[in-house]
């Protein structure tokens, strides 16, 4: 499994789509989402080894810098994370739920990483950009003192960002809330 993700998010759908070309083409990564955001923004995000992402990041920035509004290349991601971002996590509907909030996707993908590497936790969902207003989201789940000091330290990383929107921890939440989520 690959250990990191690169994420850019720029301010143009259509040099949005051209960034994502350029940095397929430009070194060995999987692509695992890119696709417009709200308000009118286009987030790509990117897997593969340190080093070719690394590479993918930089060469979108130096080429469309005028158009990228954050970027993030982050090594040594938990497997979770990936897992997460390809929707293909399978996590029990029980204990307590932790949710934060930030206003970035690459904040949002961070602060989970954090998160997971605080405390016992799993990540129950992780959604960024789409149908947020831009914003992301990860649910945690877990013991409810693990789930707090793992929403703490992903809280703490936003905050210091300037990308916190909010948080939650729900000790127990209903089984009818489980099944919306």
């Amino acid at each position: 499994m690959f250990k990191s993700i690169g994420v850019i998010e720029l301010k143009s759908i259509p040099k949005g789509v051209e960034a994502t070309d350029a940095a397929l083409k430009s070194a060995g990564v999987t692509l695992v989402s890119a696709h417009p955001s709200c308000p009118g923004k286009y987030e790509i995000i990117l897997t593969g080894s340190i080093s070719n992402v690394s590479a993918a990041v930089s060469h979108v920035l130096s080429k469309f810098d005028g158009y990228v509004i954050d970027s993030s290349v982050m090594g040594r991601i938990d497997e979770q994370v990936i897992t997460a971002l390809f929707g293909t996590q399978k996590t029990a509907r029980t204990g307590s739920l932790g949710l934060i909030e930030t206003f970035s996707a690459a904040t949002t993908i961070k602060a989970a990483d954090i998160a997971v590497k605080t405390a016992r936790v799993e990540i129950f969902d992780l959604r960024v950009s789409r149908g947020m207003g831009g914003k992301g989201v990860v649910m945690i789940t877990g013991e409810v003192g693990d789930v707090t000091a793992a929403v703490e330290a992903g809280l703490n990383y936003a905050k210091q960002s300037g990308q916190l929107s909010s948080t939650s921890v729900i000790a127990a939440p209903h089984e009818e809330l489980w099944n919306q989520l």
